[in-house]
């Protein structure tokens, strides 16, 4: 781990917490806070775990996992811009899912303490972590509601389109995914069985819209994809 300076990194993702933020605001966020560089595999945050400090993330993606029935399984990635930990800061209640580094993250780490008084003193910020906790439970509900509502192969179009909009790398070839992400992860993200994704997988590949490898997925036609999602 190596500290750093608080200079900016990255675009911030559109919609993000800091993205939100005016530039005094996120000033004054990241002067209570100790910034640093990790490298991939690391835990920002464990479920279970009873600290209350929160981490922003300024630049790379992290996975939010939580363990069923001694299984990870994948609930969420988050970008630059986004911010976790802030629920059990906000309650002082435990960690309900491990955070993990998927690449290269810079992050700032801000106390509980610092973080309370930061958002009492900065009512706009303050809406902002209410708009995402919301936005954060409507996507979660939106997800759930699709299981009995679209087979498998649309629910899993729809998530992969909202995963390269969001983590995607243009390339020659199409649009690669910059998060690694397994049968079983995917599974978890659309509430199906590992076979079945992988037969959904293995259609959308015969229709030329993603080329799959090991943990790696590109997308071929955005535009296909989400004709396929939109269904």
């Amino acid at each position: 781990m190596s500290f750093v300076g608080p200079r900016e990194w990255h675009t911030y993702a559109p919609g993000s917490f800091v993205g939100r933020l005016r530039a005094p605001e996120r000033e004054a966020l990241f002067r209570l806070g100790t910034t640093r560089e990790l490298t991939a595999g690391r835990h920002l945050l464990v479920e279970g775990r009873t600290d209350g400090h929160v981490e922003v993330i300024r630049r790379g993606y992290v996975k939010v996992t939580t363990l069923v029935g001694g299984v990870s399984r994948l609930l969420a990635i988050r970008l630059a811009g986004d911010i976790v930990g802030e629920f059990a800061a906000i309650t002082g209640q435990g960690r309900s899912a491990t955070v993990t580094t998927c690449g290269p993250v810079v992050s700032t780490v801000v106390g509980r303490v610092a973080f309370l008084r930061f958002i009492d003193a900065h009512p706009r910020a303050a809406s902002q972590v209410t708009a995402t906790v919301g936005e954060r439970l409507r996507w979660a509900n939106a997800r759930r509601s699709e299981f009995s509502a679209f087979p498998v192969h649309v629910r899993l179009a729809r998530v992969l389109s909202d995963i390269a909009t969001s983590c995607g790398e243009r390339a020659d070839d199409g649009v690669h995914i910059a998060v690694e992400l397994n049968q079983a992860e995917l599974a978890a993200l659309v509430g199906a069985a590992e076979d079945t994704v992988q037969r959904a997988l293995r259609m959308l590949r015969d229709l030329g819209v993603i080329g799959t490898g090991y943990r790696h997925i590109t997308v071929r036609n955005l535009a296909a994809l989400r004709g396929l999602a939109d269904r």
